[in-house]
């Protein structure tokens, strides 16, 4: 008598892991969420500017290079005196490294951003007649020019919108009110060119910086004062009236 073959066990579905749900699902990405948002922003900094001192594009583009990895208050200290011994791309452009690099030294990092100015300044003079480009595709071929610096300049100094800047505020309100997920400047920059109206992403960034220094601070955010408070899920809240 022959043996009973058992029958082959079937091979159990493997368990697919829980997609993960998109941000829109819990609301933050609602159409009528967002314009709360900017509603409540605009009515908070009615008159949010870039808080970079400057009288015209070249300043604005040498002050925002400056700018990286230092206070605004410390480049606001530095550029008068800077501007006043190199007013212009031309002047800038004939001026030795060492020259640039005392008068930018408390700004950190100043080897690299005095190369950075002076590139600049060279390739403004050589390239562009000594007026700085009001295109992204042209700034983006300055030196010390990358994206957010080419969105600022755009944006405050020829009103220009063709992208959001993405500073640390930004970047950090921006994950704390679930508008993104990401911490990519760049994907966070093209996530909500897709939920913020173009004619306000200029002030949007402004509003943002503004909301991030004075009121949801890094170390400690007000959140018993914040204005968008009852808008926010985040869980790392200091008050919450929800």
């Amino acid at each position: 008598m022959k043996a009973k073959t058992a029958a082959p066990k079937k091979k159990s579905a493997a368990k697919r892991p829980e997609a993960r749900k998109p941000a829109s699902s819990n609301g933050n990405l609602a159409p009528a969420r967002v314009r709360a948002i900017l509603d409540r922003l605009q009515a908070a900094y009615p008159n949010a500017e870039c808080a970079l001192h400057h009288r015209n594009a070249w300043e604005l583009l040498v002050a925002t290079i400056l700018s990286a990895q230092c206070t605004d208050a410390r480049v606001n200290m530095v550029t008068p005196e800077l501007f006043r011994k190199f007013p212009t791309p031309q002047a800038m452009a004939q001026a030795s490294l060492p020259a640039l690099e005392t008068e930018i030294k408390s700004t950190g990092f100043y080897h690299n951003k005095a190369k950075s100015i002076s590139g600049a300044a060279k390739r403004i003079v050589a390239d562009f007649g000594g007026k700085v480009p009001n295109t992204m595709a042209e700034l983006l071929t300055v030196p010390g020019a990358a994206r957010k610096t080419a969105n600022v300049v755009l944006g405050t100094a020829y009103g220009i919108a063709e992208g959001i800047v993405v500073d640390t505020h930004v970047l950090r309100l921006s994950n704390r009110l679930g508008l993104t997920q990401s911490n990519d400047p760049k994907k966070v920059e093209q996530e909500l060119m897709q939920i913020i109206p173009r004619d306000h992403w200029i002030q949007f960034s402004h509003e943002l910086i503004h909301h991030g220094r004075q009121v949801c601070i890094a170390r400690k955010p007000r959140c018993a004062d914040c204005t968008l408070e009852s808008l926010c899920n985040t869980p790392d809240k200091t008050w919450s009236s929800h």
